[in-house]
């Protein structure tokens, strides 16, 4: 104020443009802040964690597959020639789909001790698993057993490696697929919530820089007799588009990662773990076969992971199927997601795929594993075929949320800091003029 006033009109010209051209800073640094935010959001959901969640679900998957391959050659012994040919190549698939997986999320849990950690066990239960399951598929083979049951040495092999995948490999995929989902979780909610608050602080921080900008346009016209000069008006407008236009994407950017989070990302997540689940059940369903001894374990594990995926009430698994096939609404992972994004083609496959387990479960031995290789397969291809579609669907939403979310970001700092130059210019412009008039 004491350079105000020992100034005159000069000192206060250059005291409102300086506190003008102070509101563009803080404008420009709260942009700034907000698309910081922005872009950690979108690099976490969309480009680091996100990928490494979607990656270590398709690592679930893949094994529990591993598992289920093997379980269905033992099962089919010295018949079914193409279906076993067919099993073996699927395994030697998925071992390989592991190991690309399992490098990909090393690559990207780098600097993240407990998930290398993870994945460094991960490894080494795999090797033992690998070399047990290939003890069991040799025995097996020199055994040359019609289909069903295995002799005892194949049986105890197998048992070895299918423990290992169930008790080892499967919890810790499942964990490493957990710990980051909670990073991504925390991070979409910290900065959607930061994105927020700073549109709110831009609108509020724009709209005073917008009226000290006025505020110098009124009094410079009522001190010279002028009326408003082009520049200051240049500066005005494009002030208030920067400011409005940086909340429009800011805001947008808030929306962007809700989609990309709830609608893409969390669906895909859930649909990769409702695929891992069911393949873990179709496994169940050779299991049961394979191994007499253990069969009521199975078939209550086997309705365990249907209860988990699609649930209703039922004491066993003959009233679970009962009741599925009369309804369309289902609590537990797949119904919670069903009920918020219908899908009566997921149900329908589902409701095929149960009875087709209790026609199987109903036959005697030879004719259950026929009924395993038949329609068995039949309904569980059908049903996974039906999830793939609809994950395809979220995939896409999630891969275009994270690419608008980059563009626009990239769009508004392409055009902003050229914007605030030049108003800073234009208010120069604006003021210099009169200044010079007291020289």
């Amino acid at each position: 104020m004491r350079a105000v006033r020992n100034g005159g009109v000069p000192g206060r010209i250059r005291v409102l443009a300086a506190v003008s051209v102070v509101g563009l800073a803080l404008l420009f640094g709260a942009l700034a802040f907000g698309t910081a935010s922005a872009r950690e959001g979108l690099r976490v959901v969309g480009h680091d964690e996100g990928p490494q969640v979607v990656a270590s679900a398709s690592l679930y998957l893949s094994l529990s597959d591993m598992d289920a391959q093997v379980a269905d050659v033992l099962l089919m012994g010295n018949g079914y020639d193409a279906q076993r040919a067919a099993a073996l190549k699927r395994y030697e698939q998925r071992r390989a789909e592991v190991g690309d997986t399992l490098l990909r999320a090393r690559g990207l849990a780098e600097g993240d001790a407990p998930a290398i950690r993870t994945i460094t066990s991960v490894l080494a239960g795999l090797g033992r698993y690998e070399r047990l399951a290939a003890q069991a598929l040799l025995l097996n083979e020199q055994a040359g057993h019609q289909p069903g049951p295995p002799p005892r040495a194949v049986l105890d092999r197998y048992r070895e490696a299918s423990d290992v995948m169930q008790k080892v490999l499967l919890p810790q995929a499942y964990n490493l697929t957990l710990e980051n989902a909670t990073t991504v979780r925390h991070t979409h909610e910290r900065e959607r919530t930061s994105i927020r608050v700073t549109v709110v602080a831009v609108v509020v921080i724009g709209a005073g820089a917008v009226g000290c900008l006025v505020w110098l346009q009124v009094y410079l016209a009522r001190r010279f007799r002028r009326v408003f000069g082009p520049a200051l008006l240049v500066a005005t407008a494009l002030t208030a588009l920067s400011a409005l236009s940086g909340a429009a994407v800011l805001n947008g950017q808030a929306t962007t990662l809700d989609t990309a989070k709830r609608d893409g990302f969390d669906s895909v997540l859930v649909l990769a773990r409702a695929r891992a689940i069911a393949n873990s059940m179709h496994a169940d369903q050779s299991r049961f076969l394979l191994d007499p001894e253990r069969a009521d374990t199975y078939q209550h594990t086997y309705l365990d992971k249907s209860q988990a995926l699609m649930y209703v009430d039922a004491p066993n698994l003959g009233a679970y199927q009962d009741k599925v096939a009369g309804t369309s609404r289902y609590l537990g992972l797949l119904g919670t997601e069903l009920a918020e994004r219908p899908s009566p083609e997921v149900v329908t496959a589902y409701q095929g795929f149960q009875q087709a387990d209790r026609a199987m479960r109903a036959l005697p031995a030879v004719a259950a594993v026929a009924e395993r290789m038949g329609g068995v397969r039949t309904g569980f291809e059908g049903y996974d075929t039906s999830l793939v579609r609809l994950s395809d669907g979220h995939r896409a939403v999630y891969t275009r949320a994270v690419a608008d979310g980059d563009g626009a970001l990239d769009g508004l700092w392409r055009v902003l800091p050229f914007g605030i130059v030049a108003i800073g210019a234009a208010v120069v412009a604006g003021v210099r003029p009169r200044l010079k008039e007291y020289r």
